[in-house]
């Protein structure tokens, strides 16, 4: 078992540094035993960080009622006449994005975005700047987002021992890339409003099958594979997982680019 410290060291050999603003994705499995368990990968991510530094993690929300919104729009209101209202700061985060985001949403101190689709939840100096204040409904990997923010903060993509196709920031790029035709898609949900439950729309790129077709598979996969291969990411072992750690502003020019040759 990796204890805390152990566990730091590994960050600091892979080049987390004090100040360090790092958006986190992590498979607990992959990283093997820990000291704590998903608390205690936190509390390293943090101490790796420091009191200046940030921790980040794309949250999402569950949502048993999803299914709605494989549904005509104008009948999708009704169909949430059941729904419980979505709560930044009591619905759970999407079972999809691991363990380790459920557990990082509850622990005293995490600032929580108020998005059922976009939200984030953020752990030091900066946390607020990135998940709280004035987020953009539409779109909300977009401008104004928390990973536009990221990148204007010159913040990092830590990944430690996650899926290759687990790169939340590329939907930014998604949203930058000069592209004929991008594919939308409109959700609803059911959130608490000033006066009550209401059901709102939501506008955005389409995050779940990409903006265009691609015949090679999954194409964020595809854009991971190509950054690595140039060198420009710090790679090595946190736990016992293939770490990489990425300049994300580099990364966002990077899969851009990438789309507008490629797709």
């Amino acid at each position: 078992m990796r204890s805390i410290p152990d566990l730091v060291a590994d960050l600091r050999h892979l080049g987390v540094r004090a100040g360090d603003v790092v958006m986190v994705h992590a498979s607990l499995r992959r990283l093997g035993p820990v000291e704590r368990g998903a608390e205690g990968v936190v509390e390293a991510l943090e101490r790796a960080v420091a009191a200046e530094g940030t921790v980040l993690m794309v949250l999402g929300s569950r949502d048993d009622f999803d299914w709605v919104n494989r549904y005509p729009e104008e009948e999708r209101a009704a169909l949430l006449a059941e729904a419980p209202p979505f709560d930044p700061l009591r619905t759970p985060a999407d079972p999809d994005v691991g363990t380790l985001a459920e557990v990082f949403r509850q622990m005293p101190g995490t600032v929580v975005g108020n998005h059922p689709d976009g939200r984030f939840g953020a752990r030091g100096r900066l946390s607020s700047g990135l998940v709280a204040d004035d987020l953009p409904w539409d779109d909300y990997y977009g401008a104004g987002s928390p990973l536009e923010r990221l990148v204007e903060a010159g913040g990092k993509v830590l990944r430690l021992g996650a899926d290759p196709d687990t790169v939340t920031l590329l939907h930014y790029a998604e949203w930058l890339a000069d592209l004929p035709g991008k594919r939308r898609i409109v959700r609803h949900h059911k959130v608490l409003g000033e006066g009550g439950p209401v059901v709102r729309a939501v506008s955005t790129l389409d995050d779940s099958e990409g903006i265009v077709e691609y015949p090679g598979g999954d194409y964020f996969v595809a854009i991971l594979e190509a950054y690595l291969a140039t060198g420009r990411a710090a790679v090595g072992r946190v736990g016992q997982a293939r770490a990489e750690l990425i300049d994300a502003a580099d990364m966002a020019e990077f899969a851009t680019r990438w789309m507008e040759e490629h797709l």
